[in-house]
């Protein structure tokens, strides 16, 4: 396993779980530290427990030497292909390292399999570049399709596996891999390069349209009344929609979503596709405006001037159960409102330090009645379970202003009001 960032340790966890010997590499030597103590550098539930067992066991371990890799029969390349500095293409720097470092030491056949978010005619350049080192070693895509918050099921329990081969070699090692996984009843899609590569930000962009779409509704329901979780309910009970996506609010975030949508976006407008483009860019317009919605409606609420008001923030991580603060759409609210001049106090059960490393210009507190005290507004941001179960009677004994502003439809609207909250969602 070559990058032990979220999808790298989770994957090698997960092979190690369905019995394999995996030793996992990056360059990062401190991580690579943590990790063999058994402390995960970021939360996820469950996968401790899991690295732990199989770190214990044996079957799992860690390194920061290629040489010591060399001897696998199959290497998966988890590295970072992070959004590219002034574009919306992706980074491919980390890919492109970690295939010539492998492929200049491969001495016996083995796979090289591609787990990475990458751009089409990506696979078949680092095809090419392992042929220029060796000619005992194939090349395979096989896109994660991880959620934060559940990679345990995701990777033991996945909705599917996809291959992207070029010989019966190839696909019967990927099968071999993930037998028990296959024998448990998971499909499996098998096709080319450029097909596995497309598949995982096609399913990114085809749920980041569902939540833009549903937030495009809330914004005419706001301007006419009508009740777009009503709506949602409604159209989630089309088998040809369904539920999943449709919750209106601030909008998605994260390290995958949004730059996967901007490297469509780049890979359609590069291919001329211009309608196609428009239409794909146009997904991550509606998604950062529901940001500027949700300020301009805390605004509201604090009579028209965020200027040396207290406002309470619940909520950093970009959604619940991670403490992943990637283009969190909970953190670009919190800014925007102090820099408009607000003292802003911040509380998430997780991802406070995440968060106060990035944005140390905010205040941190570590119970929501502490974050509370003397607010102005509140703004639920991010919807974990736990601010569902807040009781508005006890926060009004510490608040100055009852104001909330549900940002992610979370909370009972009646219950707050009739506890003399003014509330907005």
């Amino acid at each position: 396993m070559i990058g032990c960032g979220y999808l790298g340790t989770s994957h090698a966890v997960g092979m190690a779980q369905l019995g394999h010997d995996v030793i996992a590499l990056d360059i990062d030597e401190d991580k690579i530290a943590a990790l063999s103590a058994c402390e995960l550098p970021f939360y996820e539930p469950g996968l401790g427990e899991l690295l732990r067992k199989n770190v214990e066991s044996g079957r799992l371990r860690f390194t920061t030497s290629y040489d010591e890799i060399a001897g696998a029969d199959v290497h998966f390349v988890c590295v970072g292909t992070p959004q590219l500095a002034g574009s919306f293409n992706a980074d491919l720097r980390w890919v492109e390292s970690a295939f010539a470092e492998l492929a200049r030491r491969l001495t016996e056949p083995a796979v090289i399999v591609g787990r990475s978010t990458v751009p089409v005619g990506t696979a078949r350049r680092m095809a090419d570049l392992v042929r220029g080192h060796t000619g005992r070693v194939e090349v395979a895509w096989n896109p994660e399709f991880l959620r934060e918050g559940r990679a345990v099921e995701d990777t033991l329990q996945p909705a599917r596996l996809v291959f992207g081969v070029e010989s019966p070699q190839a696909e019967r090692l990927l099968r071999a891999v993930y037998r028990p996984i296959i024998e448990d009843g998971c499909p499996v899609v098998v096709g080319d390069y450029a097909t596995a590569e497309l598949v995982k930000v096609s399913a990114n962009a085809f749920l980041a349209t569902k939540i833009s779409f549903i937030n495009a509704i809330a914004q005419i329901c706001e301007a006419t009344g009508a009740d777009v979780l009503r709506i949602a309910e409604a159209l989630g009970h089309d088998v040809r929609i369904g539920r999943d996506f449709l919750g209106p609010g601030l909008g998605f975030g994260g390290g995958c979503l949004p730059k996967d949508i901007r490297a469509l976006y780049a890979c359609a407008a590069d291919l001329g596709l211009a309608d196609v483009a428009t239409l794909i860019r146009q997904i991550d317009v509606v998604n950062t405006s529901r940001r500027e919605r949700a300020f301009a409606v805390g605004r509201e609420l604090l009579g028209g001037s965020y200027a040396e008001k207290r406002v309470c923030v619940l909520g950093a991580a970009f959604k619940p159960n991670t403490d992943d603060v990637r283009d969190s759409p909970a953190l670009a609210v919190a800014v925007a409102a102090h820099e408009a001049g607000a003292r802003v106090v911040v509380h998430d059960p997780v991802a406070m330090e995440s968060a106060r490393r990035v944005h140390p210009e905010i205040e941190y507190a570590d119970t929501v009645l502490m974050a509370a005290r003397d607010a102005d507004v509140i703004m639920l941001l991010t919807e974990w379970t736990d601010f569902a179960d807040i009781d508005p009677v006890q926060l009004s004994g510490v608040v100055r202003c009852r104001n909330m502003l549900d940002g992610r439809n979370a909370l009972t609207p009646e219950r707050w009001r009739s506890a003399g909250w003014t509330y907005r969602a």
